[in-house]
């Protein structure tokens, strides 16, 4: 593999970004560790084709700032910020992409994985942080690692799976980015969050459950030939 001219210079301008956003706000936590997690996704990133692909990878550099804010709660009206661009990004990607290129195999599986980490991150720090139950950020973690081993597992037995997105996947996305994003604005407004949090223990478990079984099911059936794009 060799580096792609999209790659490389999206990953500068996101390296850009991202020590311009540590000089700035001086967030909390260890700042070298921020650095190092920009220069990750930098490096990976930069042997990833498309400019789709590229968007998508956004979302996992605001991992990093996204965990940063949601470990303290005067600052989670920033994470609310930060959850909405990455909002925006998911729904530029797939724009970017029949615009310039055509929707690949490779942007269907890297999306749920950069999901999985923006929105992870955003979980497992507001649950440091005490504003959402630990089990629960168990919950949205399992949502994305699972069906990625999964995945891998499929490909490991020489079956392909379909890298595609699913109604229950984005349906659970969506729910899920609305209620941590609900938590981290009602807490940012020094607001009850409570009845977000409720709402969440109910919904995420429900929409996780429906995303397995549908994945699940998908999974039975053999591809005859690969998708277009």
């Amino acid at each position: 593999m060799r580096p792609t001219r999209p790659g490389v210079i999206a990953g500068a301008i996101y390296l850009v970004a991202g020590a311009a956003w540590i000089l700035a706000t001086h967030p909390p936590g260890p700042q070298a560790l921020y650095a190092l997690w920009f220069a990750v996704v930098a490096a990976v990133g930069g042997f990833i084709p498309g400019e789709a692909n590229q968007v998508s990878l956004a979302r996992a550099y605001l991992a990093a700032p996204a965990l940063a804010y949601s470990l303290t709660a005067g600052r989670l009206g920033f994470l609310a910020v930060a959850i909405a661009i990455a909002g925006l990004s998911d729904l530029v990607d797939g724009t970017v992409a029949r615009r310039f290129e055509r929707p690949s195999t490779l942007g269907g599986g890297l999306d749920p994985v950069v999901d999985g980490i923006f929105m992870g991150a955003v979980a497992v720090g507001l649950s440091a942080g005490g504003a959402f139950p630990l089990w629960l950020a168990g919950v949205v973690v399992a949502r994305y690692l699972l069906p990625a081993l999964g995945g891998a597992l499929l490909i490991a037995w020489h079956r392909r799976p379909e890298l595609r997105h699913t109604l229950t996947g984005q349906v659970s996305t969506s729910l899920i980015l609305i209620l941590l994003g609900g938590v981290c604005l009602f807490r940012g407004l020094n607001q009850d969050s409570s009845p977000v949090v409720a709402a969440a223990e109910v919904v995420i478990p429900i929409a996780t459950v429906a995303t397995f079984v549908h994945l699940a099911w998908v999974s039975r059936r053999p591809v005859a030939a690969a998708e277009p794009g």
